[in-house]
């Protein structure tokens, strides 16, 4: 199938029927989503759900068994493209001998459009020596300066796989910060990876939620809260009232006679039950915890190719 775009394209990011497989199975199927440029955009999921083969395929370190992925309306992978967006993985890729001032001159002659200024303050904020090498550094050092690099070559789109991941928490408060000022100053989209869901909710304004290799919820982070509702009652002779079936059930949990649900809701909540509405953290989890619920995808996130509505 083929996806509208051109580099001027309003997507960071496109997905139609996107697959991977490898030897062991697949590691994505049937992934359709986009991501609107300009987002912070969360890529949550479990262990194995596929987030980092997403991220890998995007920044064209593999290519997809089926489907189609592109990047600023490009191909994913397309070499006209490759200025225009930057990669962080997970294990911060620096020279271990190379001091900082030598991974930032790198960073300027690699780049021809080298934002100099930006790497330079990046690393000055977190006091760290330009004669340091790399293998001196702590986590956090680590990753502010691999962000340096990836934001001093100026990119649209910046991947990132876990960056906060081996931070201690005032490390990843601030390189959090340092994030989230970055995207706002110059409009970059970021597509970022994470188990943190706390620090999502502030942080990210979309959201991608992959569970098994498969898009269970996407779109703007508000929005697709809103839609829900946590729901506290009593059952009756052990069965849950019948008008909550009115209304999509993600997660129902019970203990004796009292249930909790959360539910996506498909008109006004009636019934004699306590309403409380949820934070993102409260969604996510629910999805995650129930993979065999109904997918969700709000309209900003649905591709054009497909006919599907957000539900």
């Amino acid at each position: 199938m083929t996806m509208s775009g051109t580099t001027g394209a309003r997507w960071a990011v496109e997905a139609g029927g996107l697959g991977k497989r490898y030897r062991r199975g697949w590691a994505l199927r049937d992934c359709s989503f986009r991501v609107p440029a300009g987002r912070v955009c969360a890529l949550v999921g479990p262990n194995g759900a596929g987030k980092s083969t997403l991220l890998g395929l995007a920044a064209g370190l593999d290519a997809p068994t089926e489907g189609e992925l592109r990047i600023l309306g490009l191909p994913a992978g397309s070499p006209d493209g490759m200025s225009r967006w930057s990669f962080l993985g997970q294990d911060k890729p620096l020279f271990k001998r190379f001091t900082v001032a030598e991974h930032l001159r790198m960073g300027r002659e690699l780049n021809p459009g080298w934002d100099r200024a930006t790497a330079e303050r990046i690393v000055a904020e977190g006091r760290i020596p330009a004669n340091a090498r790399a293998g001196q550094l702590s986590g956090g050092q680590r990753t502010r300066v691999a962000l340096a690099l990836a934001f001093g070559k100026r990119p649209e789109l910046l991947l990132l796989d876990e960056p906060l991941a081996d931070l201690d928490p005032v490390a990843r408060d601030e390189i959090g910060a340092l994030l989230m000022s970055e995207a706002a100053e110059h409009g970059t989209t970021v597509l970022m990876s994470s188990h943190v869901l706390a620090e999502l909710e502030g942080m990210c304004d979309f959201v991608l939620v992959l569970t098994d290799g498969r898009v269970r919820m996407a779109g703007e982070a508000d929005e697709l809260v809103a839609m829900h509702s946590v729901v506290t009652g009593l059952t009756v002779d052990g069965e849950l009232p019948a008008a909550l079936h009115d209304h999509t059930l993600i997660e129902v949990r019970t203990a004796g006679r009292q249930f909790t649900a959360m539910v996506r809701r498909q008109g006004p909540l009636g019934g004699d039950w306590q309403r409380a509405e949820p934070g993102m953290e409260e969604v996510l989890l629910a999805y995650l915890r129930s993979p065999h619920a109904p997918a969700l995808l709000s309209p900003s996130a649905v591709p054009v190719h497909r006919e599907e509505s957000a539900a």
